[in-house]
């Protein structure tokens, strides 16, 4: 099941978003509203996979609320679904799911909603991370990775056996895991919840993350924790 979230200033086309999807059987909507800043205060929760919004709206733009889920580094993929095709560069830069231009047709907008299905089918059923360093290619089992941290263009991965340096992005990574296991607590860290001993306060809005096997901690985010522990524990 595919928890989405609907945000377009049009009543019509709203309307229309909430007519394709509300028949589907395997799509659960959330929340559908004409307010970006009612779609802000939904978002912060955490109750969603996906993130269906128009671009240009009053308040807060499509780009804003895309931001809001990287800064609160929430697991949620945006598809926009907007009448500008000039904003689709500045898009997929945000790393979102899909870029769908209006007029669409259902098909057009299930075809983009099925990708995120099937993201988390391919995560799921692969059990090694083939990753890249500058000299080797390791297969690393999946289950065995502990955290994940990004610092400046650097990647560390840690693991129960040893620790890789590369240079892939964290939203490339994240799509490779299983949601079941990892989770994006901070916008540069990736978590094995299976690892973890304890959160100790950090600051008012973060927490650090103690592991087992190893002596390294990591980050997450108040809001993050909050979803974790519903989720996970």
């Amino acid at each position: 099941m595919v928890k989405v979230g609907l945000v377009d200033d049009s009543i019509y086309d709203l309307e229309k978003l909430n007519i394709s999807l509300s028949s589907e059987e395997d799509i659960s909507i959330v929340f559908s509203t004409s307010d970006s800043e009612e779609a802000y205060q939904n978002i912060k929760k955490g109750q969603i996979d996906l993130l269906i919004t128009d671009i240009e709206m009053p308040k807060l733009s499509g780009y804003e609320l895309a931001d809001l889920i990287n800064s609160y580094a929430l697991d949620i993929d945006v598809i926009f679904v907007t009448g500008f095709s000039g904003y689709a560069v500045h898009a997929f830069e945000l790393n979102v799911l899909d870029y769908i231009m209006k007029p669409y047709s259902k098909e057009r907008l299930l075809k983009g909603i099925r990708r995120r299905v099937q993201k988390n089918k391919l995560a799921s059923d692969t059990k090694k991370l083939v990753i890249k360093t500058k000299t080797d290619i390791h297969f690393i089992d999946k289950k065995d990775i502990i955290f994940i941290e990004r610092t400046g263009r650097s990647t560390t991965i840690v693991t129960v056996d040893d620790e890789y340096t590369v240079y892939t992005p964290l939203a490339e990574l994240e799509e490779e895991l299983s949601k079941k296991n990892f989770v994006r607590s901070h916008r540069g860290f990736i978590i094995n919840i299976h690892f973890v001993k304890n959160f100790s306060l950090y600051t008012k809005k973060s927490y650090l993350v103690s592991f087992q096997n190893t002596k390294r901690t990591a980050m997450v985010t108040r809001a993050n924790l909050e979803r974790i522990q519903k989720e996970y524990f």
